[in-house]
């Protein structure tokens, strides 16, 4: 029996659910049953998703619902509209941490595509996770080096996670990543035994930066060399307000545009992929639906 159990965790809706399940978060659950063939695949939530392709899904999968983090519902960040963007995550990075640190297994956030199965080497180490680029220390303006939770493996009661889980309410200062990413990097420097840690190519293989994004969303560069997955920063772009990594966003990523439209990400993404046609009648039905709503709205 593996260190590290095939038990895969997912964290969705932790905030109120406005818009039906994408299609890029059915895709990162359905390659992730295709591609690595888990043993129990559980969805996190605390608001349930809704819509055809979340139709096509949830029984495929185990749903456990979950509280928010109380630490960070009560947090009054500096600025509210970043709180309103980033306080989703902040609870997803405490619930994780403390699923693998139960259950063991992997843990993956929903904007991410698997791509080849993850060796069986890794299930056999206490705690696995990526490099990503160095980002900048909010608090004192310094560069940092950084290490991703987007993706980890962790056995069941790993050290590395009970510390690093132990240390976040302290590190908690309401920017993106002091607690999590940053502080993760801090804690493997002082414990470089309880943690191995993989090249950014194994789970990151297009970073953050306008280049890599642009390579990954709007060009075709399908070089999946040593990578088994690639996430997809959607935080930076998903907005259609948001601008300044991509000019790319959420909307425009549909079943019709990954079918027709050869880019990195949808040439990768195009095997897992529902039958063509299964959902055009519900997506049809759901269209009118929110168009009659969107014309109430108005009117009113």
């Amino acid at each position: 029996m593996s260190r590290i159990p095939r038990h895969f965790h997912f964290i969705f809706g932790l905030r109120k659910q406005t818009e039906p399940f994408h299609i890029a978060h059915y895709l990162c659950l359905e390659s992730c049953l295709r591609v690595n063939r888990p043993d129990r695949l559980t969805l996190y939530y605390h608001y349930e998703p809704y819509g055809p392709y979340w139709k096509l899904i949830k029984n495929k999968i185990e749903l456990v619902r979950v509280p928010l983090n109380d630490q960070v519902a009560g947090k009054n960040y500096d600025c509210a509209l970043i709180g309103q963007q980033l306080r989703y995550a902040h609870h997803a990075d405490f619930i994780r941490l403390e699923k693998l640190l139960q259950h063991g297994g992997v843990y993956a956030d929903m904007d991410t595509l698997f791509l080849r199965p993850m060796p069986d080497a890794f299930f056999e180490k206490p705690f696995v996770l990526g490099r990503e680029n160095p980002v900048i220390n909010q608090q004192t303006g310094a560069m940092e080096t950084s290490l991703c939770n987007a993706l980890m493996l962790a056995e069941p009661g790993s050290a590395f996670a009970r510390i690093w889980l132990e240390q976040m309410p302290a590190a908690f200062d309401g920017s993106w990543s002091n607690h999590s990413c940053q502080l993760a990097d801090r804690l493997h420097a002082q414990h470089p035994s309880l943690a191995h840690v993989e090249p950014s190519q194994s789970f990151y293989p297009f970073m953050w930066t306008v280049e890599d994004l642009k390579g990954l969303l709007e060009e075709c560069r399908p070089d999946w060399r040593g990578a088994y997955s690639v996430h997809l920063w959607a935080h930076l772009w998903w907005s259609a307000e948001r601008t300044d990594f991509s000019p790319f966003s959420g909307a425009l990523l549909t079943e019709d545009f990954i079918r027709k439209t050869d880019t990195t990400y949808t040439l990768a993404a195009r095997p897992f992929l529902p039958p063509a046609g299964r959902l055009k009648k519900r997506l049809l039905i759901w269209r009118i639906f929110f168009t009659h709503r969107l014309f109430k709205a108005k009117v009113a």
